[in-house]
């Protein structure tokens, strides 16, 4: 029962955080980033924000300066916006998978055109 709670809340965290993000006004948070993933304690003491984030890596770089700098004016608001006792400090942390998933689709791609180029060879 409490896990099914947390997995709730966790849902709703990622949706406002992402819509406070979307909201903020921050030039080095590019319009390409997106919550991936949201992770709360039991004790929702604290929560792992997982972020995505297109660019170069001093982009991310950049960002993620900028992510940490507003997550008290980010949890502030989560606060605002939720009912939930205690509002989880948020530990922001990047996430490549899309960007990985991207990058092997796109090297699929590159074999099975070369796949069907050695076939159209063959014939």
């Amino acid at each position: 029962m409490a896990q099914n709670r947390i997995n709730k809340i966790n849902e709703q965290l990622l949706r406002e955080v992402s819509a406070i993000l979307r909201e903020l006004k921050d030039r080095r948070i590019p319009l390409m980033t997106s919550v991936v993933h949201v992770s709360a304690t039991s004790d929702l003491r604290y929560a792992k924000v997982r972020v995505s984030i297109m660019g170069s890596e001093q982009v991310k770089q950049d960002a993620m300066k900028a992510l940490r700098s507003a997550a008290g004016f980010v949890r502030r608001e989560v606060g605002h916006r939720m009912d939930i006792r205690y509002t989880p400090e948020l530990i922001f942390e990047l996430d490549n998978s899309i960007e990985h998933g991207a990058n092997i689709n796109k090297l699929l791609h590159e074999v099975m055109e070369k796949d069907g180029e050695h076939k159209g060879n063959n014939h």
